[in-house]
């Protein structure tokens, strides 16, 4: 197998441009995911009559395809990130209603479709998709009043929002409409509509809790001052009894009665065997992908790259911030996965999708367009520079 002198172009371009800090931490939360899978999987495959390594195997493959997929994402120009988001979003809406008619039931909610012997969660690949669109659309309405942007975007919320509402998966709900105002108020919109936002979401929650039992069962278990489910405190034991270096790798307790030790509950399991020192050095690595990312999309005159990577890493980190908070008990739990870390497919091939988004989009000047005006935050843009208006 030999590369084409073009191929090798694409990629020696690739290394000179990419952000390698960046891809050095999105590597380490890679090798994380992997010490987290052999702490909490093998005693669940077990349990379930597995053999002891089954999810381990399954992460480590799962892995190296997520690596290998958001390495050849990270090599897309905007322009082609733009093509793949409204591919994804498109295909995964369609997914994501023949999901409601023929899919999986698991624990009272429909998301899954069985493809050739795969589970898929359709929405989890919806998601960069969403975001990216998003940001298109509000750097389009920037630009151009002849175009119904605004109104573009909130159709996209709407659309997928009430699929996600029939499915029904609040904790997702939660985080992209989180991240669709986040981006309204990015692109230069006036902070006069949070009111209505807040409205807006109080309306849903109150919905929400009246036409929905469990959501009713555990905001009423939350707000009592105790915890959601049996899992959320042996999550808290978990972190209670850990210490700083924990009990050691294979020699945790909790994690033997955690249904989702190795999914949603994967953070108390790294607390319990690898200590609260663990957790911090997990949070730390998120919070620099971050920040990073954050940093390089702040940077950029254009303005659907800076509002596409700033909404993705939001869409990355907000994720990450919600199940930790979960296993802590800081707010009921949502079913929502730790990004990179949890097992499960969908999950994570479509973080890497993010992360390669993510990575293309704040690569350095080799494919940068043309700057357009976007005024958030004060910023004006005059002659190639800006200036505080």
């Amino acid at each position: 197998m030999s590369f084409s002198r073009a191929e090798r172009a694409v990629v020696t371009d690739w290394w000179i441009t990419v952000d390698r800090t960046l891809l050095a931490l999105i590597l380490v939360l890679a090798v994380a995911g992997l010490a987290a899978s052999f702490a909490a999987s093998p005693y669940i495959a077990q349990k379930l009559k597995l053999e002891p390594f089954y999810f381990v195997k399954r992460h480590t493959i799962g892995v190296i395809a997520a690596l290998a997929i958001m390495f050849i994402v990270s090599l897309a120009t905007p322009q082609q990130v733009k093509r793949l988001a409204l591919i994804m979003f498109g295909v995964g809406l369609a997914l994501m209603v023949l999901a409601l008619l023929q899919g999986m039931e698991r624990n009272g909610a429909v998301r899954w479709l069985n493809i050739g012997g795969v589970l898929l969660q359709p929405s989890e690949f919806v998601k960069p998709g969403f975001v990216v669109l998003s940001a298109w659309l509000f750097s389009e309405s920037i630009k151009r009043q002849d175009m119904p942007a605004l109104e573009l975007a909130g159709l996209a919320l709407v659309a997928f929002v009430a699929l996600l509402v029939l499915q029904p998966d609040m904790g997702q709900t939660i985080i992209v409409a989180t991240v669709w105002c986040a981006l309204f108020f990015l692109s230069g919109y006036s902070l006069r509509f949070a009111p209505i936002f807040l409205a807006l979401a109080a309306a849903g929650l109150i919905a929400a809790y009246f036409t929905m039992p469990h959501v009713m069962t555990r905001i009423n278990r939350f707000a009592g001052g105790g915890t959601e489910s049996m899992q959320t405190v042996l999550a808290m034991n978990a972190f209670r009894d850990a210490g700083w270096l924990g009990h050691g790798l294979g020699e945790g307790f909790a994690k033997g009665r955690l249904p989702d030790a190795h999914n949603d509950f994967v953070f108390a399991a790294i607390a319990e065997e690898m200590g609260i020192a663990a957790c911090l050095f997990l949070v730390a690595i998120y919070a620099f992908i971050v920040w990073k990312a954050l940093t390089a999309a702040f940077r950029e005159r254009d303005a659907f790259i800076r509002l596409a990577a700033a909404g993705l890493v939001m869409l990355f980190g907000f994720q990450a911030l919600v199940n930790m908070a979960v296993n802590l008990n800081l707010i009921p739990a949502k079913g929502v996965t730790l990004p990179f870390i949890s097992y499960g497919r969908s999950s994570l091939l479509a973080t890497a999708v993010t992360l390669g988004m993510i990575v293309a989009l704040t690569r350095r000047s080799v494919f940068k367009y043309s700057a357009q005006v976007l005024p958030p935050l004060g910023l004006t843009v005059t002659s190639g520079r800006e200036t505080r208006s």
